[in-house]
């Protein structure tokens, strides 16, 4: 079941990885190009790892005080498919506090978060590693939305979330380049 996890993390930040590769090319006037309707694309990018930061230090913290914590059960499952449904949908969410635009800068730059994002993978997999195996099968995430959440519903969260808005970093970028 671990390495089920490990491979899950490992697949997402191959996506991440795809992402930055397919913006690498852009200026950072155009990445940083706020659209008429909302975020940049690295503010966008900014969103997506405050999202992954705040779960690795929500996940830290509570599993720090050794919790009674119950089985991922068909509940997480459904309540998982749920979110996939939403994430798909072409309705807009308003972002939790914690990651909204409130807490990133109005310009960044590629080359640091990229680092910082490298640096949050790390840790996320060095967490994984360590991760004792009475904890595999346990609900240990609560979604702002989706509710309790086990380790797989958590990464496939991200890896739906951040599809989600992969089309909104194209969108910024491609109306930068008709601006620019």
């Amino acid at each position: 079941m671990k390495e089920k996890i490990q491979e899950a993390y490992a697949l997402y930040t191959r996506q991440i990885d795809a992402i930055f590769q397919e913006i690498s090319t852009q200026s950072e006037d155009r990445l940083n190009h706020r659209t008429n309707s909302g975020w940049s694309a690295l503010q966008t990018v900014h969103h997506l790892l405050l999202v992954e930061e705040g779960s690795l230090r929500y996940i830290k913290k509570k599993m720090s005080h050794d919790p009674i914590l119950n089985r991922v059960g068909s509940g997480a499952r459904f309540r998982s498919l749920l979110l996939w449904i939403s994430l798909q949908s072409p309705f807009k969410f308003k972002a939790p506090k914690t990651v909204s635009e409130e807490h990133f800068p109005e310009r960044s730059s590629l080359p640091e978060l990229r680092a910082r994002w490298q640096d949050v993978q790390q840790s996320w997999q060095d967490y994984l590693e360590q991760m004792p195996s009475n904890w595999l099968d346990k609900a240990i995430y609560r979604h702002p939305r989706a509710g309790l959440l086990g380790w797989i519903q958590v990464i496939d969260f991200f890896r739906h979330h951040t599809a989600r808005h992969a089309k909104q970093i194209r969108r910024a970028i491609a109306s930068a380049n008709e601006i620019m």
